[in-house]
């Protein structure tokens, strides 16, 4: 994000007027430039006509000291341009009018209308006319027109030209109120162009500004990818589900998130699919989906990769299963532990009764087996209604841990040693002890159900993670592990691969952990087993015991 300017910036138009007024200075610097040198050339002509008799420049007396007054004429309106005094319009019509008085009297000296210097006006009135957009041009070619006619008339009077020569001055005249009529309309036009290419401009800024604003505000990531691919433009939710991008000119696409990179390989191998498969960033650790759109017809000028944070998605599924199954609890509580505490106490009674044949108490205990599982399972589907209720304290995670592990093997009624809680660093959390309990309570049931009860079959280890202020709590196991098939499922509501249990155990676990900012997850493990993670958001290290053991 670009810093914020420490003072307010300049309003739109008072900006444009000092820019035209800015370029209308340097336009009229060039025109004086181009004065000097037409004026040094007239002063240099009539220095040769001396040594040049085919140069007839008139009266060469009259010739040299007017063509001398207009080269200093000219130096002097450096002076008062770079002074910027008195101002541009002003300036302007001082030094047309001077141009007209000096090419009159240059015309006079050389010989009268025949000597074509009334030609030089016409470059003078067309600049005139550009700088100022077109204002007083007309003006500029009467005043140039009356010094021609009052020129030639002058020197007919006074028998120095012939009165044939009016249709020349008339013809010139002419030529000066077409080109003065030229200049406007192509300064009309241009300055109508400029307008529209200013307005053009401001729509432009603020689209620019509409879409910046929109892309940062975004819940997706957007990474502009140019037909190099080379990042050009991120918003701020794709360096958060990514990673920051490096303050370079140009980073490849490969190098800042090799796994976009290759998805959009085969995207353009393969522009119908591939695309929306889900990626684990490294950062965050955060299940995501790139979604690729073309800049340009085929995507020759680049593509626009959106980033979807799928959890986001699948938290909003989530309250909607939750929604429902507050509704679908309220009944069961009402509708099913009433009958299922009436049938499991009459089962109870009839246990109690003397002579009980030995195939009636087989089919006893089967209902009275069956009822318990039912009302785990009412139990479990009523937890999930209290997982918005986390009451979340901060406490040392090592500490529970090993307060937890010695528990676990007493109530379990396994020798301590197959349970092993290793800390790398002793960190702060902030979670609901009693959400952590219940998660690590089924976590570890399920390793102690598949381990091999040797000493270390269960390992709890805690380390911290690659994001920076995350702790990953694993639970690992020597037993056989996940099927890779069955991964997919471990999560899902009432998935189970154990006969004797509700399939919601890892579920709910899941949803504790979501409900206290962290994740639950299977990870591929090394070795054999199983191992599962919750990464802990928000981890505070107070200080490192280093393969402290228990």
């Amino acid at each position: 994000m670009a810093d914020v300017a420490t003072t307010a910036p300049s309003s739109p138009p008072a900006q444009r007027d000092r820019d035209l007024l800015s370029g209308a200075w340097r336009s009229l610097l060039y025109f004086n430039a181009y004065r000097l040198v037409v004026a040094a050339l007239l002063l240099v002509a009539a220095t040769a006509a001396e040594q040049l008799p085919q140069l007839d420049v008139g009266n060469r007396a009259m010739f040299l000291g007017t063509a001398s007054a207009y080269v200093f004429f000219a130096l002097a309106s450096f002076a008062s341009i770079s002074a910027r005094q008195p101002g541009v319009q002003l300036q302007l019509g001082l030094q047309v009018c001077a141009d007209i008085v000096f090419m009159a009297l240059l015309m006079h000296a050389g010989g009268g209308i025949g000597s074509g210097l009334g030609l030089l006006l016409l470059a003078n009135l067309a600049g005139a006319a550009i700088i100022s957009g077109g204002r007083l041009a007309l003006f500029y070619a009467s005043l140039a027109s009356l010094a021609v006619l009052l020129t030639h008339a002058y020197e007919v009077v006074t028998a120095a030209a012939s009165p044939g020569l009016f249709v020349q001055a008339g013809l010139l005249s002419i030529g000066f109120f077409a080109t003065a009529w030229l200049a406007h309309s192509l300064a009309q036009r241009a300055v109508a162009s400029e307008r529209l290419a200013e307005q053009r401009q401001v729509d432009l800024a603020s689209q620019a500004l509409v879409s910046q604003l929109v892309m940062q505000d975004m819940q997706d990531g957007v990474i502009v990818v140019d037909s190099r691919g080379a990042v050009r433009q991120i918003n701020s939710r794709a360096e958060q589900l990514v990673g920051p991008l490096a303050k370079a000119a140009e980073v490849p696409l490969r190098e800042y998130s090799p796994p976009i990179a290759a998805r959009l390989a085969r995207w353009h191998a393969n522009p119908d699919g591939g695309s929306l498969e889900p990626i684990r960033t490294v950062l965050s650790n955060t299940l995501t989906a790139a979604r690729f759109v073309p800049v340009g017809p085929g995507g020759g000028q680049g593509v626009v990769v959106f980033v979807e944070d799928l959890t986001r998605v699948q938290a909003q599924v989530q309250q909607l299963k939750l929604a429902s199954l507050g509704r679908l609890t309220a009944n069961i509580a009402h509708e099913i532990r009433n009958p299922l505490s009436a049938i499991n106490h009459a089962t109870e009674l009839l246990q109690e009764e003397p002579g009980m044949r030995e195939h009636h108490g087989r089919l006893l205990q089967i209902i009275h087996d069956n009822v318990q599982r039912l009302d785990r399972m009412v139990q479990d589907v009523l937890r999930l209604n209290r997982r918005d209720r986390a009451v979340r304290e901060t406490f040392l995670l090592g500490d529970f841990l090993r307060t937890f592990a010695a528990e676990f093997a007493q109530i379990e009624k396994v020798p301590g040693d197959v349970l092993r809680v290793r800390m790398e660093l002793e960190p702060t959390v902030v979670f609901d002890r009693s959400h952590l309990n219940q998660v690590m309570w089924n976590l570890c049931r399920n390793a102690l159900r598949y381990c091999q009860r040797k000493p270390g079959s269960v390992r709890i280890e805690g380390a911290p993670h690659s994001s920076g202020d995350s702790i990953a709590v694993r639970v690992l196991d020597d037993g056989p592990g996940v099927d890779e098939a069955l991964r997919a499922h471990l999560f899902e509501p009432f998935f189970t691969t154990n006969s004797a249990g509700t399939g919601l155990g890892l579920y709910i676990a899941r949803e504790l952990c979501e409900a206290n900012g962290a994740t639950l997850g299977c990870e591929e493990s090394e070795g054999p087993g199983a191992r599962f993670t919750i990464l802990i958001k928000g981890a505070v290290v107070r200080k490192p015991r280093r393969g402290r053991q228990s």
